[in-house]
C-alpha cells in the first residue's frame, strides 16, 4: 500500500502551510524590512495609478483603468522606469541641461516578485469590492481599497517559487548547501529558522509536495516564514474508510461548543463520546500581565523610543496568547477528526454574541470560529464530512427525546429538563445530540460557508445540475441525492451560548 501510494503521489490535492520562525541577523532584518516596505510601496503606487485613471475617466478622458493583477503589474512596471518615478538633470560641457529618466533608484535592491505580488493583492481587493457592490459577493459589503500606512500595516511580503530550466527551485528548504534548518529565498539569501524542517524536506524530496510561494511577515518584532505547498492527499491509512453508497446517513456526531466545556460531542443515541473542559484560556491567564503592560504603554510619551519598546513587550504577550490558543485548538480538532468521520457543528453568530460585555472576553478566548474552520479543512483532508446546522436551529432548547422545543435556558442552568416528556440530560450533551440528529436528517442539504450553497464532491465539469422549478421534485422530496456530501465549517455565525 505504501509503495503504491508513493507511486501515485504525483497528483497533488490539497494546500497546506508550514510556518517557521526566522533567526535573522541585524543585516538580514534590514533586508526583510526593505522588502516589506517595497511591497507596501508597490501596493500604494498601484492604488494611486488606479485612482488617477478613475479620476481621468470621470472627467471624460478616454483611458483604460488597470484593474486586474496582470494589468496592475504592467502599469507599475511602466511607471517604475519612467521619469515620474525618478529623474535627474545632466549638464554637459557646453552647459546645456538634460532630464534623464532613472526610475526607481532602489528597484534593483529588492526582488521584483514582491512588487508583482502586491499588485496581485490589489487586483483581488478591487475585484472583491466590485463584486460586493454588484451583489455577487455574499457577506458584508467590502469597501474600496485604502492606502497602507507604515505605522498600522503589518510588515509582510510574498515571493513565488519559480523553477529554472535546470530544475532548481528558487525557494529551497534545508538543502545540502543551506543546512537543515534554513530557508533560501531569491535575492534575500539563506535565512536560519528555529524549527525543524525535516517533515517538509521529506515531502519535497519524495515528490509529495511542491512549494508554491513563501510569505514573510513580522509580528511583535519576530519574523516568520510561511511556506505554502501543494501537497498530496494523506496516506490511505490516515483517511477515513469510504462509506458505501447505501450508507447515506448514520454515525453522525454532534459537537457543541460552549464556555463551561469547550466541546462536548455526542452521537444520536445520547452517548457522550468526547468532552473537552480543560481549555487553557490563555487570555484570562495573561490578563494581569496585559493590564500591567498596557498601563506602561499609556504612561510613555507618544513617539518616544520607550513607548515603542513598551508596545513591543505588549505585542509579544498578545502573540503568545494567540499561539497557545491556536495550538490547543489544533489538538482538539485532531482529536475529533481522527476519531469521527461525520461531525455536525452549529452555525454560531460570534460577532453578535461579542456585543455582550459580560461574555465577550470569554467567547473571544474560546476561539469558536478557528475551531470550526480547522475542523472543516481537516475533515476534507481525511475524507470526512462536517455539517453546519442553521443559525437559528434550537439545539439547546430542543428535547433530544421527544423533539419538543422549550423556552430559552439561562447560562446558569446546566441540566436540561423537558416539560413535555420529562427527559433530563446534561445541557451540552442534549445540544450535541440534537446537532447529530439534525445532520442525519439534513446532511444532503448542508452548505459550505465559503460558497453559500450545496457542495458535492464532483469535478468542475459535473455538478448538481439545475435547480428544480415550481412543481418539480426537489432532493428533499425524494429526489436523487449526491453520493457524498462534503462541507467546510468556516465562518462562525449565530447560535446560542452553551
Amino acid at each position: 500500500m505504501c509503495r503504491r501510494w508513493r507511486a501515485c503521489c504525483g497528483a497533488v490535492g490539497r494546500f497546506t502551510a508550514f510556518r517557521f520562525t526566522v533567526d535573522a541577523s541585524p543585516s538580514q532584518a534590514v533586508v526583510l524590512a526593505r522588502h516589506a516596505g517595497a511591497s507596501r510601496f508597490a501596493f500604494n503606487q498601484c492604488l494611486a495609478l488606479v485612482k488617477e485613471a478613475l479620476e481621468a475617466k470621470r472627467r471624460g478622458v478616454p483611458v483604460v483603468v488597470p484593474w486586474s493583477g496582470f494589468d496592475l503589474i504592467n502599469a507599475f512596471n511602466s511607471w517604475k522606469c519612467s521619469a515620474r518615478a525618478g529623474r535627474r538633470f545632466v549638464v554637459d560641457a557646453a552647459g546645456s541641461a538634460e532630464i534623464v529618466a532613472t526610475g526607481l533608484s532602489w528597484r534593483a535592491q529588492v526582488c521584483q516578485q514582491v512588487c508583482e505580488e502586491a499588485a496581485v493583492d490589489l487586483g483581488r481587493a478591487l475585484t472583491a469590492w466590485a463584486d460586493s457592490r454588484a451583489g455577487k459577493r455574499p457577506g458584508r459589503r467590502v469597501g474600496f481599497p485604502a492606502f497602507k500606512r507604515k505605522a498600522r500595516t503589518r510588515p509582510s511580503f510574498r515571493i513565488r517559487c519559480k523553477t529554472t530550466k535546470a530544475g532548481r527551485a528558487s525557494i529551497r528548504v534545508g538543502d545540502l548547501t543551506t543546512g537543515p534548518r534554513s530557508v533560501c529565498l531569491p535575492r534575500i539569501g539563506i535565512l536560519r529558522v528555529r524549527e525543524d524542517t525535516g517533515r517538509l524536506r521529506r515531502m519535497i524530496r519524495t515528490g509529495r509536495a511542491h512549494i508554491r510561494y513563501a510569505t514573510v511577515s513580522c509580528r511583535a518584532g519576530r519574523w516568520t516564514i510561511t511556506v505554502t505547498v501543494e501537497a498530496a492527499d494523506l496516506h490511505p491509512a490516515c483517511q477515513h474508510p469510504a462509506r458505501p453508497d447505501a450508507d447515506s446517513s448514520g454515525d453522525w456526531v454532534g459537537a457543541d461548543r460552549g464556555l463551561a466545556a469547550l466541546v462536548v460531542a455526542a452521537d444520536t443515541t445520547g452517548r457522550e463520546v468526547a468532552r473537552v473542559d480543560d481549555a487553557p484560556r490563555p487570555l484570562r491567564a495573561a490578563l494581569p500581565r496585559l493590564r500591567r503592560l498596557s498601563r506602561q504603554v499609556s504612561r510613555k510619551q507618544r513617539g518616544s523610543r520607550n513607548r515603542a519598546e513598551a508596545v513591543a513587550r505588549l505585542a509579544r504577550v498578545h502573540l503568545r496568547v494567540a499561539n497557545v490558543r491556536r495550538y490547543f485548538l489544533h489538538e482538539v480538532a485532531n482529536r475529533l477528526v481522527k476519531t469521527h468521520d461525520r461531525l455536525a457543528l452549529e452555525d454560531l453568530y460570534t460577532a453578535g454574541m461579542l456585543r455582550n460585555r459580560r461574555l465577550a472576553a470569554a467567547i473571544s478566548d474560546a476561539g469558536w470560529a478557528d475551531l470550526a474552520r480547522i475542523i472543516g479543512y481537516k475533515q476534507r483532508w481525511r475524507g470526512g464530512q462536517a455539517a453546519v446546522a442553521p443559525r437559528w436551529y434550537p439545539s439547546t432548547r430542543m428535547c433530544s427525546a421527544c423533539r419538543a422545543v422549550g423556552p430559552a435556558l439561562p447560562l446558569s442552568v446546566r441540566v436540561f429538563r423537558c416539560g413535555e416528556c420529562g427527559h433530563t440530560a446534561d445541557r451540552d450533551v442534549n445540544a450535541a445530540v440534537n446537532l447529530a440528529v439534525w445532520a442525519e436528517q439534513h446532511h444532503a442539504q448542508t452548505r459550505d460557508p465559503e460558497v453559500r450553497g450545496p457542495v458535492i464532491n464532483a469535478s468542475r465539469g459535473d455538478g448538481s445540475g439545475r435547480r428544480p422549478r415550481a412543481g418539480e421534485t426537489s432532493p428533499d422530496d425524494g429526489g436523487t441525492l449526491p453520493p457524498r456530501i462534503s462541507v467546510t465549517a468556516g465562518t462562525p455565525e449565530k447560535g446560542g451560548v452553551s
